[in-house]
C-alpha cells in the first residue's frame, strides 16, 4: 500500500487526560462518560470514534456516487458507537451507521453497501465489530 497522509495523536493520561496531534489541530481534554463513572466532562475515545468513523463513511458514499454518476450533494451519517465488556474479561466496542439519502430505497442501499466495502474504517473493523448498518431507517 502507498501511504497518502500520515498523522499521529498523543494522550498523556488514558480516558481522563488530554489528546493533542502531532500538528496540534486537536487538543482535546479527556474524561470517562457519566455511564462509566466519570464526570463526563470531557470527549473520550468512544465519541472521537464516532466523529471519525461518521465523516470517513460519509466521504465514502460520496466519493462512490461520483464514481457511479449519482447526484447527490449530502450524505448524512450518524455513527453510534458503543462499548462494553466482552467474553475475554476485556471491552469491546459496538457501531451502528445510520445513512439518509434523498434517493431511491434501492439506489441509496446499493451506495451504501459499496462505500461500506471501500470506507477505511470498515475496511479497519470488518471481522472485529459486528457493524449495522440502516439506510433511510431502514436495516440492510
Amino acid at each position: 500500500m502507498t501511504t497518502l497522509y500520515t498523522t499521529s495523536a498523543t494522550a498523556l493520561a488514558g480516558r481522563n487526560g488530554q489528546v493533542t496531534t502531532n500538528d496540534k489541530t486537536l487538543d482535546l481534554g479527556l474524561s470517562y462518560p457519566k455511564e462509566m463513572g466519570g464526570t463526563g466532562e470531557h470527549t473520550n475515545p468512544e465519541q472521537l470514534f464516532a466523529a471519525g468513523y461518521a465523516a470517513c463513511f460519509s466521504n465514502a458514499i460520496l466519493h462512490v456516487a461520483r464514481e457511479m454518476k449519482v447526484a447527490i450533494k449530502s450524505a448524512p451519517t450518524t455513527a453510534t458507537v458503543g462499548i462494553g465488556p466482552n467474553d475475554n474479561q476485556g471491552f469491546a466496542l459496538t457501531v451502528a451507521l445510520a445513512v439518509e439519502l434523498d434517493l431511491a430505497q434501492n439506489d441509496a442501499v446499493k451506495l451504501v453497501q459499496t462505500a461500506h466495502q471501500i470506507c477505511p474504517y470498515s475496511n479497519a473493523v470488518r471481522g472485529n465489530i459486528d457493524v449495522k448498518l440502516t439506510v433511510n431507517n431502514a436495516a440492510i
